[in-house]
C-alpha cells in the first residue's frame, strides 16, 4: 500500500506544480511600483497657441536654455476640439470627446468632494459610440497600478487623471492666488501634478477682455507654477500644453517642456515629422517620463522625442508651422472645387465644343493651333496636382494674401513641367508628353515619401495638419496621384517595347516598377499604406499579364486578387512584429485582427467611407458625377465617332483617320486603362477616403489621355512638332 501512495503523492505534486506554473503564465503579475527619477507637472491652457508667445512677454526667453518646443495637433472626434476633448485624450491616450452644446463646448465642472468627475458616464458612453477603442480613465488606472501618486488642480486636470470609475484621489480647485503654494504642496506627495489654467480666448472665463491679456495672464500663472515647482526642491519637468482649440477655427497649439538639459525641438514617432506631436501622445509621454510601461493598452500615442535645436529659432519655427496650417485650411475647399471645374470645363470643350460641325468649319484651317492648344491645356491641367506639392517648397503661406502666392507658385511650376514635356525628344512619341507629366508626378511623390513626406505637410493637396490622422507615408490623396500617374508611365514605357515585339521585356519592366512602387507605398518605414498595396498589386499584376498577351480568365483574376491580399497581410504582420510604440497603422490593424476587433475596425472605415460618399466630400462627388454625366450622356455619339472610318465629327482634327486607329500605335493603352480602372475601384473599396481615390485619379488620367490624343492627331497631319507615323506605328521617313 505504501508503494502505491508514494507515486500518487508524487503525481499530485507534479500536477500541482504544472497547474501553478500555468497560472503564473496566464495570470499577469501585479505591476511593480515604478521608480520615478523626476516628477512631472503638466500645465494645460486650452486654446494656447504659439502666436500667443509674443503676448506672453519675456516668459519664454527666461527659460530659453532649458526649453523644448513643439506643435500640438489637438484633433479629436470632431473638427474642432473642445477643452474636455483634449483632457480626455490625455486620459485615454486615444480620441475621445465630451458633450457639444448648441452654443459651443460644454464647460468642465469640478468634482465635488469625495465624488466622481461630473459627466463621467457621458464620456464613457461617447467613447463607446465613437468606436475608436478609447478608454477614458486609462491613465489614472495605469498610474494607480504602478503606485504613482497624482494631484489634479482644476476641473480639466481632474478629467485627465481620473480613474476609469471617474474618481480622483487628490483634487484641489484652481485658485490663482495660491497656485504656487498648491503646486509645491502637491509635489510633496505626488509624482504627477496636472494643472488646468482655464481656456484662453478673446472672451475668457478669467475676466480678461482680449486674447493678449489672457496670454499675459497665462504667463503670470505659469510663473507661479514654476515657482511652486522650484520651491518643492524636487526639480520637476514642467510640460505646458495648449490642450484644445479655443472655440474658433481649429489650429495647431502650444506645447513646450521646461527643464530639459538643452534647447530642443519636440517631435513624436506618431507623426514622424519634426516639431509635431498629437494630443494622444501626451498620455504616452507622461507614462514614459514617469517610468511606467504602457505596452498592451488601448493608447495609440507615442512618447515625445527631443532633438537639439537653436533656442532662438524654436519659437519662430513653431509659429511658422502654425501659420502654414492656418493658411492651408481655408484654401482647401476652393482649390478642390477649382480643380473639379477646370477638369469639367476641359471635358466639356473636348466632348461638346470640338465635335460641333459649325465650329469645325470655322476653325478647320487652324487645326494645328487648336490641337497644340488642347495638348498644352491638357498637360497643364494634369500637372496642377504635382505643382501644388512642389509649391510647398516655397514659403507661400508667409505672403499676404497667401492665395495669390500659392496660385503664382503653382502656375510657374506647372508651366515648367509642361515645357519639359513638350521640349524634349520624347515629344515625338505618342505617349511621350503625357508620360513626362505622369513621371514627374510619380517621382516627386515617391522621393518625398522615401525622404519623410515633409513636402506633403500642409501642402494644399497634401497632409492637412489640423485634421490628419497620420503625418507620414502615402496618404489617400498621394496614393491616388501616385498610382494613376505611375500606371500611365509604365503603360507608355511598355508600349514602346510591345510595339517592337518585346512583350516579355515589357512585362518585366511593369513587374519591376510595380514591385518597387508597392514597396514604397506599403513598407512601414516609407509609405505605410494599408489600402494601396492590394489595389496596386492587382492593377500591376493584370497589366503584366496583358503585356504578355495572356488572355484573362476569372481564375487568373481571382488568383491575382488573393495574392494581393496575402502580400498586404504579410506587410502588416511584419509591422506587427515591431514594438507597439514603433508600429504604424498597418501593425495596429493586424493587432486588431488578433484581438478580435477586425469587424469593428472595418465597420468604422466603412462608416467613414459612406460618410464621405454621402455628405462630407461634395467636391469629389461632383468630380465623379461630372465625368459620369459626360460619359453617360455622350456614350453613344462618342462610340460612333471613335469607330467611324473617317473619324466622324472629329475628322477635321484627326485628318480623316478613325480615332480607333490610335490603338494600333498604342497597343498598351487599352490594358493601361483597365489597370487604372481596377486600381481606382479597389482603392475606392478599401480606403476610408472612398470616392476621393477615383476622383483624384481621374483628374490626372483623363487630361493626359486627351493630351495623347492631341499628339496622335498632330502626328497624323505630319506636323513639324510630331513625326508622322504609318499605319503599323513605325515612324515614316520625312
Amino acid at each position: 500500500m505504501t508503494a502505491l501512495v508514494a507515486p500518487a503523492r508524487l503525481t499530485v505534486a507534479v500536477l500541482a506544480g504544472v497547474l501553478l506554473t500555468a497560472l503564473a503564465v496566464v495570470i499577469p503579475a501585479a505591476p511593480a511600483a515604478a521608480e520615478v527619477d523626476r516628477p512631472v507637472v503638466l500645465v494645460g491652457a486650452p486654446g494656447l497657441s504659439w502666436s500667443d508667445a509674443e503676448a506672453m512677454g519675456g516668459f519664454l526667453g527666461g527659460w530659453s536654455d532649458e526649453l523644448a518646443a513643439g506643435s500640438l495637433v489637438v484633433r479629436s472626434t470632431r473638427a474642432e476640439a473642445c477643452p474636455v476633448d483634449g483632457w480626455l485624450a490625455i486620459s485615454a491616450g486615444n480620441r475621445a470627446s465630451g458633450e457639444l452644446l448648441e452654443g459651443g463646448c460644454a464647460p468642465i465642472g469640478p468634482p465635488a468632494e469625495g465624488s466622481a468627475v461630473p459627466d463621467w458616464e457621458l464620456y464613457l458612453q461617447r467613447a463607446d459610440d465613437a468606436a475608436f477603442g478609447s478608454e477614458p480613465g486609462l491613465l489614472g488606472d495605469v498610474l494607480a497600478d504602478a503606485g504613482i501618486g497624482t494631484t489634479a488642480i482644476g476641473g480639466g486636470a481632474a478629467v485627465a487623471l481620473a480613474t476609469s470609475e471617474g474618481t480622483i484621489g487628490d483634487y484641489r480647485p484652481f485658485v490663482p492666488s495660491s497656485l504656487t503654494e498648491d503646486v509645491g504642496a502637491a509635489l510633496e506627495t505626488s509624482d504627477l501634478v496636472a494643472v488646468d489654467l482655464g481656456e484662453v480666448g478673446d472672451d475668457t472665463t478669467s475676466g480678461t477682455s482680449t486674447r493678449e491679456e489672457a496670454a499675459a495672464e497665462v504667463a503670470e500663472q505659469l510663473g507661479a507654477v514654476l515657482a511652486g515647482a522650484g520651491a518643492s526642491g524636487r526639480d520637476p519637468l514642467v510640460l505646458i500644453s495648449g490642450i484644445s482649440d479655443d472655440g474658433g477655427p481649429a489650429g495647431l497649439r502650444f506645447f513646450a517642456a521646461i527643464g530639459v538639459e538643452e534647447p530642443a525641438q519636440i517631435s513624436s514617432p506618431s507623426t514622424r515629422q519634426p516639431g509635431y506631436l498629437l494630443a494622444t501622445d501626451q498620455h504616452a509621454t507622461l507614462l514614459d517620463l514617469l517610468g511606467v510601461d504602457s505596452d498592451g493598452t488601448s493608447s495609440i500615442g507615442a512618447p515625445m522625442t527631443l532633438s537639439p535645436a537653436d533656442p532662438d529659432a524654436l519659437v519662430a519655427a513653431a509659429t511658422d508651422r502654425q501659420q502654414h496650417a492656418a493658411a492651408q485650411r481655408p484654401l482647401i475647399p476652393g482649390f478642390f472645387l477649382s480643380l473639379v471645374l477646370i477638369n469639367l470645363a476641359l471635358y466639356a470643350v473636348v466632348t461638346l465644343g470640338l465635335r460641333r460641325p459649325r465650329l469645325a468649319r470655322s476653325v478647320a484651317d487652324r487645326r494645328v493651333p487648336v490641337l497644340r492648344t488642347m495638348r498644352v491645356i491638357s498637360l497643364a491641367v494634369a500637372g496642377i496636382p504635382v505643382s501644388s506639392f512642389l509649391t510647398n517648397l516655397l514659403p507661400w503661406w508667409r505672403v499676404e494674401p497667401p492665395l495669390l502666392a500659392l496660385l503664382a507658385g503653382i502656375a510657374v511650376i506647372d508651366a515648367a513641367i509642361v515645357a519639359l514635356a513638350l521640349l524634349g525628344p520624347w515629344r515625338r512619341a505618342l505617349l511621350g508628353p503625357a508620360a513626362v507629366v505622369a513621371g514627374v508626378t510619380a517621382i516627386v511623390l515617391a522621393v518625398d515619401v522615401i525622404t519623410g513626406a515633409q513636402l506633403q505637410v500642409s501642402a494644399i493637396m497634401g497632409i492637412p495638419t489640423l485634421v490628419a490622422g497620420r503625418f507620414y507615408g502615402m496618404n489617400n490623396t498621394s496614393f491616388a496621384l501616385f498610382s494613376s500617374s505611375l500606371l500611365l508611365l509604365v503603360t507608355a514605357v511598355a508600349n514602346s517595347l510591345v510595339r517592337r515585339g518585346r512583350r516579355r521585356a515589357a512585362a518585366l519592366v511593369i513587374a519591376l516598377i510595380g514591385l518597387a512602387a508597392i514597396v514604397i507605398d506599403g513598407a512601414p518605414f516609407w509609405g505605410a499604406d494599408f489600402g494601396g498595396p492590394p489595389a496596386m498589386l492587382v492593377a500591376f499584376g493584370l497589366l503584366t499579364l496583358l503585356a504578355l498577351g495572356v488572355r484573362l480568365t476569372i481564375k487568373k483574376v481571382v488568383l491575382v486578387v488573393l495574392g494581393a491580399g496575402v502580400v498586404t497581410m504579410a506587410i502588416a504582420f511584419l509591422d506587427w512584429l515591431r514594438p507597439p510604440a514603433a508600429r504604424t497603422h498597418l501593425g495596429r490593424f493586424f493587432a486588431d485582427v488578433l484581438d478580435g476587433d477586425f469587424w469593428e475596425v472595418i465597420g468604422r472605415k466603412l462608416d467613414q467611407n459612406l460618410t464621405i460618399l454621402l455628405g462630407n466630400r461634395p467636391l469629389t462627388i461632383l468630380a465623379i458625377c461630372g465625368v459620369l454625366l459626360v460619359v453617360l450622356v455622350l456614350i453613344r455619339p462618342v462610340k460612333e465617332t471613335i469607330s467611324s472610318p473617317g473619324g466622324g465629327e472629329y475628322a477635321w482634327l484627326s485628318n480623316g483617320a478613325p480615332i480607333s486607329a490610335m490603338a494600333k500605335q498604342a497597343p498598351m493603352l487599352g490594358p493601361g486603362l483597365v489597370a487604372l480602372a481596377v486600381c481606382a475601384g479597389i482603392g475606392f473599396a478599401v480606403n476610408d477616403s472612398g470616392i476621393a481615390i477615383p476622383a483624384i485619379g481621374v483628374a490626372v488620367a483623363v487630361p493626359l489621355l486627351l493630351a495623347s490624343c492631341a499628339t496622335w492627331m498632330l502626328a497624323r497631319g505630319g506636323e513639324s512638332d510630331a513625326q508622322a507615323m504609318d499605319d503599323d506605328g513605325a515612324q515614316a521617313p520625312r
